[in-house]
C-alpha cells in the first residue's frame, strides 16, 4: 500500500509541476501532459479499486469432491 501512496504523491507532484510550467511558459503542451497524467492515473485507480472490490465480493466456493 505504501507503493500506491508513493505513486499518488509522485503523480500529484507531476500534475502540479506541469500546471506550474504552463503558468510560467504559457505553452499548452504542459496542460496536455497534466490532463494525460490525470486521465491515466484515474483509470489506474479505478482498476485497482475495482479489483479490490471484486476480491471482497466475488467469493468463489471451493468444492472438493469426495
Amino acid at each position: 500500500m505504501w507503493l500506491m501512496r508513493l505513486l499518488a504523491v509522485l503523480t500529484a507532484i507531476g500534475i502540479a509541476g506541469s500546471v506550474l510550467c504552463y503558468l510560467f511558459t504559457n505553452d499548452r503542451r504542459y496542460l496536455r501532459l497534466a490532463s494525460r497524467l490525470f486521465r491515466f492515473t484515474l483509470i489506474a485507480v479505478l482498476l485497482f479499486f475495482g479489483l479490490l472490490i471484486l476480491e471482497r465480493v466475488a467469493v468463489i466456493p471451493l468444492v472438493i469432491p469426495f
